[in-house]
Formats: structure tokens, sequence, C-alpha cells
């Protein structure tokens, strides 16, 4: 049976089964009961079907997990089998979006600029995020910018972080005794899961304080300029108020491509057309 046989609803449950399955290492049908609001065996009837549409065995029924997990040469029939396909699923799901890709757009056209995806390995992501859940201290290898050498890391992670171009794990880093960003693609090796961490989500005092600021038009630009970019995010009186995270906020604000360079926003104010005004935690 070739995916153009099969309906497109069906295709798209097979989607998640595949991302499930790939990425958290553990399938069950609340996965497709919860996400499409079907009952168990319509999700069994799903699984089977997908299980049977290859002679290879693609998901294997592990009762020490009580679940599907991917069989060791599991491929990817209809996803590209990459850590973006989870992690965007995970971003819609806290914003309570939902995406139609077979939307038939007739004649009109649009397109989506995507920058090249970073690797990552789906075995690093399962063990981060089976530590995040259960609270656990991983040991796990780490490479970044300033110590390039791979090195050994004992972190506890809570949350997974997308800053709009890469994806980080917030943790405790036991060596600098400290809450820290690290970025999925740089970890190294497959994780080992250890005890629990009496650091936990709790602790991360930047994580759990909301922070005010007022994104603002950068005041270098002419009055008349001012006015078209206060439009352009519908400010009222030249202000668009924000709050987020202590913890993120450095990524909001780079996001946006504000400064607080006042240099910058005086030699270039056409191209830092935005600057901040940041308040009180709240």
């Amino acid at each position: 049976m070739s995916q153009t046989d099969i309906k497109w609803d069906q295709q798209v449950r097979f989607r998640l089964i595949e991302i499930i399955a790939l990425w958290e290492g553990r399938l069950t049908t609340n996965h497709l009961c919860d996400a499409f609001h079907i009952g168990r065996q319509q999700a069994s009837r799903d699984i089977n079907k997908y299980i049977n549409l290859t002679d290879q065995d693609q998901l294997i029924l592990d009762r020490a997990i009580k679940g599907y997990r991917p069989a060791d040469n599991f491929k990817p029939l209809f996803t590209q089998g990459t850590a973006h396909e989870y992690l965007l699923m995970l971003h819609q799901q806290y914003n309570q979006e939902e995406t139609f890709e077979f939307f038939n757009w007739g004649e009109a056209q649009s397109t989506v600029l995507n920058v090249p995806e970073r690797a990552i390995s789906p075995n690093i992501v399962r063990g981060l995020i089976a530590a995040a859940r259960a609270n656990l201290r991983v040991d796990i290898d780490y490479v970044s910018l300033s110590t390039p050498e791979v090195r050994g890391r004992i972190i506890a992670p809570h949350s997974l972080v997308y800053d709009g171009i890469r994806w980080h794990v917030r943790a405790y880093c036991e060596d600098k005794r400290e809450f820290r960003d690290f970025v999925l693609s740089r970890f190294r090796n497959e994780p080992d899961l250890m005890d629990k961490s009496v650091n936990t989500r709790e602790h991360d005092e930047d994580w759990n304080y909301q922070v005010r600021a007022n994104i603002t038009p950068n005041p270098n630009l002419s009055e008349k300029q001012q006015r078209i970019v206060a439009e352009d995010y519908g400010m009222k009186n030249e202000k668009l108020p924000i709050v987020t995270r202590k913890a993120l906020m450095h990524y909001y604000l780079r996001r946006m491509g504000v400064t607080l360079d006042k240099k910058l926003l005086k030699e270039q104010p056409e191209v830092y057309q935005l600057t901040v005004i940041l308040d009180l935690p709240l």
C-alpha cells in the first residue's frame, strides 16, 4: 500500500505514531486518544495498521514499558525523522495551534523560509525528556564554543526551550552550581540517567521569576518612522508590553532584534528599529 492510498487523516495519525515512538521511545494508545479524541479501540487499530504497513518490524510491543518502542532498524515512513518535527509538535501543543499540511490553496501560493536544522540525536532527546519527567540527574557529554573538547557534565534537566532558532534544555549544572541553558545539538553520546536530583524546577529562580518590559521604537528614528514601527507591532502609545520568564528575556529580545546598545541605536536606527525599557520583576 502506497501513501497515496491512505487517507490524509490516517496519515496524520501515522505521523504522530512515528514522532512519539522515535523521540520519546514509548508509544501508547493514550497518545492517539488524547491527540485526536478517539477511542482506545480505534487507537489500537491505527497502531496495528501502521505495524502491518511493511514486513519490517517497525514497532516492538515492550511489556516492560507498557507500550511500543521503535525497533533498532526503525525507519520513518511518514516523517523525516528529524528532531525538529518532534520539537515543533511540542511548540504547537504549547501554543494550542493546529496545522493542516494537506490544505489546498489552489492557485494562491505561500512559502516559509526554513533555516537548516541542527543535528540532534533521538537517543539524547529521549534521555533528557525521561530525566526531566522523573527529575533525575544525567551524566552526559557536551561541547561548547568556550570548551570545544567533549566534556562530561552532570545536569538535572527540567524544561525544553525554543528560542525561535534553536532548541535548548534548561537544567541545573552541577559543575557551575547553577541553572543554565544547554543547546540540544551540542550534546554528545547517550545520556546516563542517574538518581533523583534535589535541584528541581522550583529552585530555578530565573525560570520562575516573571519580568516585564516595554518594547518601543528606536527614538533615533524620525517621528513618522517610529509611528510605522509602532503600527507594525500594534503598539499603544508606542509601547508593546511583554511579560516572560527572566531566564528567557534575552532570547525574546534577540529574536525581535532589540538592542540596548546606544551606539548601534544611534548609528543604525533603520537596522535596529526597536529598543526596550526594562521594568522591575513582577
